[in-house]
């Protein structure tokens, strides 16, 4: 099956080989601290096991290929794209959710996760599962500022938060749990004005990250600026690099595909998809010359639709359905129990949703790319 790409928002090609030793000295001379994250279940680490929500992944067969064949509330088999681009920087091999009760502050300042599963730019989303919003990531950020300082000072604190790379990875659920099977956002938007409302809560958002990474900004001062999304440009920057992460192919999902009662790539979710990424990033491109930041754009439609177009040649074999149960529409509480393919390591999916942790680490190697020259040279 070849995947109809339309127009790329940016050119994509896949390595088979990062060279990670360059990779460290390259994060090392520039300093860079830690990777702090936030978003949806495409980076969420176990967040959501805490939360009193239906979406969780703490339970088999979630898990089955990670450390110790356990289940970590990661919507995968194994590691995320996030684990592996920390790995790969020089860090811990994974990276923890700030809501795990048994995380100590010492682990978390080589990096910790705020995102959680079900989320997205659009606050409501987060509500229809009552889950994490944005701004409640947001605001756990600021706890973790202030724990950070208790533990080494606040001028050491404010260097790893400055240092940082801050990577941010949501969209999906505001179009497949929300836009699409609610009626009170399209009673508002179109689908077209829905997409310029996502971005710019996500510009809002990353204002807000900025404005609260600052040095000089306290607690409640960023809740306030959270509150009232002030738009003036902000002269003294805490957060200097982010990692943008699209939507994927809607339409290739299994469950989407499922739902829609086709057997190939829905064409209007993955129009949609392009036409939102296109709009992330051309939004990014104005913050980057507005903030003076270094911003990175990794284009995950790209890079899940060549895997998908050539799947031999990244040792794929199975494009087209999920490795839980049927693949076809087992995500979350209903893969629970099921059994699963004997290699997930030659599929793309995981469940009806979401990679497997062989397609995560091939995300994380073109994010890692999208690091490298965007954000350290």
């Amino acid at each position: 099956m070849v995947v109809t790409t339309l127009v790329l928002v940016q050119a994509v090609v896949l390595r088979a080989h990062v060279n990670v030793g360059q990779i460290r000295q390259l994060a090392a001379r520039n300093n860079v601290s830690c990777v702090l994250v936030f978003g949806d279940s495409s980076v969420d680490p176990g967040n959501n096991n805490v939360l009193q929500t239906t979406m969780k992944g703490n339970f088999p067969p979630y898990g089955k290929d990670f450390f110790g064949r356990r289940p970590t509330g990661r919507f995968s088999d194994g590691r995320l794209a996030t684990d592996f681009i920390a790995d790969t920087i020089g860090y811990h091999k994974i990276i923890p959710g700030f809501l795990d009760p048994h995380l100590k502050v010492a682990n978390m300042v080589h990096g910790v996760s705020f995102a959680s599963a079900a989320s997205g730019y659009d606050d409501y989303t987060a509500n229809i599962s009552n889950v994490l919003p944005l701004s409640a990531q947001l605001k756990y950020f600021m706890h973790y500022k202030v724990k950070v300082r208790r533990l080494l000072g606040e001028k050491r604190a404010d260097d790893i938060i400055r240092n940082a790379i801050f990577v941010l990875s949501m969209g999906t659920n505001d179009f497949l749990q929300n836009y699409y099977l609610d009626p009170f956002r399209p009673s508002q938007y179109t689908l077209n004005e829905y997409q310029n409302f996502l971005v710019s809560r996500m510009a809002d958002n990353i204002k807000a990250l900025i404005k609260c990474s600052s040095s000089k900004f306290d607690r409640i001062s960023c809740i306030l600026f959270m509150i009232t999304f002030a738009k003036e440009e902000m002269h003294r920057l805490g957060a200097r690099r982010l990692v943008v992460v699209g939507v994927p192919p809607l339409g290739c999902m299994p469950l989407v595909k499922t739902l829609q009662d086709q057997t190939t790539c829905v064409e209007s979710y993955n129009k949609l998809s392009l036409s939102f990424n296109s709009k992330i990033s051309f939004k990014l491109s104005s913050i980057k010359s507005t903030l003076r930041m270094k911003v990175g754009f990794v284009d995950v439609y790209g890079i899940v639709v060549n895997a998908m177009n050539n799947p031999h040649k990244y040792g794929l074999t199975e494009t087209s359905k999920g490795c839980c149960g049927t693949g076809t529409i087992e995500y979350g509480d209903s893969c629970r129990g099921m059994a699963t393919c004997n290699d997930p390591t030659k599929y793309v999916f995981w469940d009806a949703v979401h990679p497997t942790e062989k397609m995560y680490k091939i995300i994380a190697e073109e994010a890692v790319e999208s690091v490298n020259s965007n954000l350290l040279i």
